[in-house]
């Protein structure tokens, strides 16, 4: 089967290409809904994955055909996403996603013109929502390419094991950054690789 441009380049880093071939491949899903995609993302925080499909589940109970909308969610009070099961500060941050929704826009058609770095500012203006998960969204329902989460925890542990690194805090994003600088304009999938990896020692 004829490889891909995307693994092709990543196999010329070799100790990505060990963990590519113990890994296989790796599929990768689009869903642009952005809306939809950072509430599940704060409903999500914190939780196992378990007990967030149970608490989505009743909070998409919530609304006429199971179908959350930013003027559904600003008309329920905090004691009724209570209900569902999130906390008052998870209820806030729903809420500030539904305004910011409805005062600015998370329509992806009128977004997917910005660049990684110009999403991540417009989307962290929503309190509540910070640069990892904005980063998770570029990457999972985004489908963006080359998006590199250094200050995700399973990404440094990830790197610091294939890699032999043992430097920390700023000298150690300083190596990362160098290492997947020979990655681009994919890093976006070599990331999906070490996390893949690293759960699966």
């Amino acid at each position: 089967m004829k490889q891909k441009p995307n693994i092709i380049h990543l196999r010329k880093d070799k100790t990505l290409q060990k963990v590519m071939d113990k890994v296989g491949l790796i599929k990768t899903n689009n869903n642009q809904d952005l809306f939809i995609a950072l509430l599940s993302a704060i409903v999500s925080q914190q939780l196992s994955v378990k007990a967030a499909d149970t608490i989505w589940g009743r909070f998409e109970d919530l609304f006429k055909d199971n179908i959350p909308t930013a003027k559904a969610i600003l008309k329920l009070s905090d004691d009724k996403l209570r209900s569902a099961g999130l906390s008052y500060q998870k209820a806030g941050y729903i809420k500030n996603i539904a305004t910011f929704s409805i005062e600015q826009t998370l329509d992806y058609k009128l977004l997917k013109k910005k660049t990684d770095d110009e999403l991540v500012e417009y989307l962290v203006q929503i309190k509540g929502v910070g640069r990892w998960t904005v980063e998770m969204l570029l990457m999972f329902n985004l489908n963006r390419e080359d998006v590199f989460p250094k200050d995700d925890l399973g990404i440094q542990n990830g790197m610091k094991k294939l890699y032999n690194l043992t430097s920390e805090k700023k000298a150690l994003l300083k190596e990362m950054e160098e290492i997947a600088e020979a990655w681009r304009p994919h890093r976006t999938l070599a990331c999906r690789y070490i996390w893949r990896y690293k759960d699966s020692v």
